[in-house]
């Protein structure tokens, strides 16, 4: 199963595909979008939807996961974070791909085994996970890779809920 994982974000947000199965994943692209905090909402919308679609056409994901936001004391954050979520979101939908929605702590646990990890343990394991020579950098391009690989271990347990 290919898998594209989105760390949203309006700053800076993470992507990264793997192909992977319930054990296993290996990488196959991971970057950063990175939009001008000073350029207008409705702008850097755009520009984050041009790239996913770029993703999308290049990697034809069969799946996308992107981070379920989660309640944090800086409203502004949670909205920047909700909106390029859900411009993800609509971009695999008009295409017809599967959208799953993870929390941090899922992702957490999933490839580290504690739902607790730090930025620092999630990177450590993505980078062991896929065999990288250093820490996939920055930290969304980490979380972004880890999403997808959450996403790919998971997807059977997901597929029998349903």
């Amino acid at each position: 199963m290919r898998v594209l994982g989105v760390d949203p974000g309006l700053t800076r947000c993470g992507l990264g595909v793997v192909e992977g199965r319930p054990g296993r994943a290996s990488l196959i692209a991971v970057g950063v979008v990175r939009t001008p905090a000073d350029a207008e909402l409705g702008a850097r919308l755009v520009e984050l939807e041009r790239h996913f679609e770029a993703w999308l056409d290049l990697h034809e994901p069969d799946a996308v996961a992107v981070e379920r936001v989660f309640a944090q004391h800086n409203v502004r954050t949670v909205m920047g974070t909700a909106q390029a979520g859900a411009v993800a979101i609509t971009a695999a939908a008009r295409r017809g791909i599967p959208v799953t929605l993870h929390t941090p702590s899922e992702v957490k646990a999933a490839v580290t085994g504690s739902g607790r990890a730090d930025k620092a343990q999630v990177g450590l394991m993505v980078s062991r996970i896929l065999r990288l020579a250093e820490l996939p950098k920055p930290a969304d391009a980490a979380d972004a890779l880890a999403l997808a690989i959450c996403h790919a271990w998971r997807a059977p347990a997901l597929a029998l809920r349903r």
